[in-house]
């Protein structure tokens, strides 16, 4: 008798979407407001339409206490689908980190802040975590299964780059460390370009391919919920033209054998395909931003001479998202800001008694104010990312401010005026930090005895917060664009060369030395306004940001010098006449603010045989420069901040209302003010555009050291809160 043979039954295919929506701390009233009517109240909208449909949806916390606060009525919407099983929220770090960067204690608490704040409003506790930025490093699976996480998605790429094949990426696979686990799903990248970019028939056809080659298996895609209605063209794509719906529309029709899950529905229902130890990455182009400019465009071609060759692309992989830290020096330093205040946070002594209650609360308000600070947009930069956006800066480094002079008031002591002497940015040079309840200054002797971050703690304030006009590969499709017409096609953000306005490729300058204050610069005294406008006064290199030695230092004052010869005009250093160039800086209290003052010396062995001309530099950043309570004062009037001139010496006046503080700077003998916006050409999701990074302001002296061998010259800033 023959045995009968069990003739499998087809297994289904299943899709698993992880939508993730965020806004970042310090974005714009009016910014979310489109981001809400254009994108997330439509999605949700449709989403409702379309039982058939499950999915995962990840808000971070930014977002969701706006929606909490200004549209209530969302919030009831999105509780009805999740108590309906057809949506599972997604957990993550609450102020959206990127995880890897933040200390271990900060991760913990970011991530329990979420699951908490989720459970409240919406009656589930988390299961998984959206990964800010898919930002991947091998220990993570410890710090996830320490709070409770037990999956997130990645990119194809991170298991690409382990040695991955494309056809063992329909699976969830287990990542551990240190015998820590967590569950993986490979998010497929094809699904992220074609949708909403591609025709719907396209992605159904591509999931009907994967489901005959992997039966049972699932196909992960996790992605912005802003590129359904808030990147270019996308509103009337998604919602006008009915791509969305028709979406939906075909998931549903294709039910018998599509089952579309939420994540954490799939992994119930299956066992992981494997062990998934990846190595550090991100998505491709993040990979690919973090690479400096001229390595990146050499990245680029390679990878469009071998794009039609995925299985070599499959070895080609970019940096770390680590390396935006050497990128930009300005993210490195907003980076070890947030790590000491973290640090300093964490070591105030815990007190007892009375004031034990007030103290905890302070401490809290302080906690929290730093992870606001960690929220990652203002670390990097591609097509998003806010490094080039001053509000996002400038709000991190706010939070951090009032979180370190808090904790700067629970510790005995720590309100005394100190200096301390310090590698804080780690790049393997000491500056010199100085602290008093008025101010904190970070004075740099490695780059031209200049003060790199100038808080004025009154007003949680930081002045000198501008960034480095330096070339972006990007800057090449601006130049080549310059003149077409932007195409109308509907296509992925990472595909488009968009401007704001016409004309861009004029501001294209880039800066000689880091937007530092008190950089002293000389040069010949027939360069003009212009010239330094136009970054071309051709000033000596070594005295404006060579590394300068610290004589001696005090919670007060500071002396470095530097000698060198003077060489204008490129002439070998022995026939170059030799300069002995003091800086004396001093911080000190003043009537509802503070003073930090520069004052140099000039110290020739013999008259010079040309005259010069010497500048010290200010770089100031009031932010909003169109703004009626940001302005200049002027003999002419208010002007505003983008103001571009000459102004007489020797006092200088600038107020900003929204940040209440005003600012004076004075120059005693000097001929003149040079004024200078600082205007950065940089991408966002929107386009090209300008964004005002501060003023360049230069104190002009043409001192007579033709027939005399010293000479002195002072600049002091008069910061004041109102």
């Amino acid at each position: 008798m023959l045995e009968r043979k069990t003739v499998p039954m087809p297994q289904n295919f299943h899709l698993a979407l992880l939508i993730h929506a965020h806004q970042p701390c310090g974005n714009f009233e009016h910014v979310l407001e489109k981001a809400y009517s254009d994108s997330y109240l439509p999605f949700l909208e449709h989403l409702e339409k379309y039982p058939g449909v499950r999915l995962g949806l990840h808000y971070s916390g930014p977002l969701l206490t706006w929606i909490e606060r200004h549209r209530p009525e969302y919030f009831t919407r999105l509780k009805e689908l999740v108590q309906s099983g057809r949506v599972e929220l997604v957990g993550g770090g609450f102020y959206e980190p990127i995880l890897v960067s933040i200390p271990p204690e900060d991760q913990l608490e970011q991530i329990a802040r979420l699951a908490t704040y989720l459970e409240k409003q919406f009656g589930r506790l988390p299961s998984g975590a959206w990964l800010a930025e898919r930002v991947w490093e091998p220990q993570l699976p410890t710090s996830l299964a320490a709070a409770n996480v037990s999956y997130t998605l990645v990119d194809d790429m991170h298991f690409l780059a382990a040695g991955f094949e494309s056809e063992e990426l329909f699976g969830a696979y287990i990542a551990e460390d240190r015998g820590k686990s967590v569950w993986l799903y490979p998010g497929q990248k094809a699904l992220r370009y074609l949708v909403p970019f591609g025709k719907v028939e396209d992605v159904i056809a591509y999931l009907r391919d994967a489901a005959s080659l992997h039966p049972g298996g699932v196909a992960a895609m996790g992605d912005d919920m802003e590129k359904f209605g808030v990147w270019p063209g996308t509103r009337d794509h998604c919602y006008k033209d009915g791509w969305l719906a028709d979406f939906f529309a075909a998931l549903e029709k294709n039910s018998a054998w599509l089952k579309v899950c939420t994540p954490a529905e799939y992994l119930a229902s299956h066992a992981p395909l494997g062990r998934a130890d990846l190595p550090t990455a991100s998505y491709t182009e993040m990979m690919e931003w973090v690479l400096p400019t001229r390595v990146r465009q050499r990245y680029h071609a390679v990878l469009h001479e071998f794009s039609a060759r995925p299985e070599v692309l499959a070895f080609f992989r970019g940096g770390s998202w680590r390396g935006f830290f050497r990128k930009y020096p300005e993210a490195n330093l907003l980076h070890k800001k947030m790590l000491r205040v973290s640090t300093r946070i964490a070591a105030a002594p815990v007190r007892h008694g009375r004031d034990n209650q007030k103290a905890t609360a302070e401490l809290s308000e302080a906690r929290d104010l730093l992870l606001r600070a960690q929220c990652n947009d203002a670390y990097w930069h591609g097509i998003f990312g806010g490094i080039y956006a001053p509000h996002l800066r400038t709000d991190a480094w706010r939070n951090l401010i009032r979180a370190e002079l808090i904790a700067d008031r629970q510790t005995p002591g720590a309100l005394v005026p100190r200096v301390e002497l310090l590698d804080y940015d780690a790049d393997g040079t000491n500056e010199l930090l100085f602290t008093s309840p008025e101010c904190q200054a970070l004075l740099k002797p490695s780059d031209g005895a200049t003060i790199a971050a100038l808080d004025f703690r009154p007003a949680a304030a930081t002045l000198v917060n501008s960034i480095l006009r330096r070339p972006e590969a990007y800057h090449t499709r601006l130049r080549e664009a310059a003149g077409k017409s932007a195409t109308a096609a509907v296509s992925s953000i990472h595909e488009q060369t968009r401007v704001k306005e016409p004309g861009l490729e004029r501001f294209l300058r880039y800066d000689r030395w880091p937007r530092h204050a008190f950089r002293i610069l000389i040069f010949d005294p027939s360069r003009t306004h212009p010239d330094y406008e136009a970054l071309e006064l051709h000033e000596d290199a070594g005295f404006a940001g060579g590394s300068f030695t610290v004589k001696n230092s005090s919670p007060h004052d500071a002396e470095l010098f530097r000698a060198d010869a003077l060489a204008l005009d490129r002439k070998t250093e022995g026939a170059a006449p030799r300069l002995l160039l003091v800086k004396q800086f001093s911080f000190g209290p003043a009537p509802q603010g503070c003073e930090v003052a520069c004052e140099i010396t000039v110290k020739l062995k013999e008259p010079l045989e040309k005259p010069v001309a010497i500048g010290i530099e200010s770089v100031v950043n009031l932010l909003a420069p169109a703004e009626p309570d940001r302005f200049f004062e002027t003999p002419a009037g208010r002007k505003n901040l983008r103001f571009s001139g000459s102004l007489p010496a020797s006092v200088l006046r600038m107020e900003d209302g929204w940040q209440r503080i005003r600012v004076a700077l004075h120059a005693p003998a000097a001929e003149e003010f040079w004024i200078a916006p600082i205007e950065t050409v940089s991408e966002s999701e929107e386009g090209f555009e300008r964004v005002y990074q501060g003023s360049q302001i230069l104190a002009v002296w043409r001192p007579p050291l033709t027939t005399q061998k010293t000479w002195s010259a002072r600049l002091r800033w008069r910061l004041e809160s109102f």
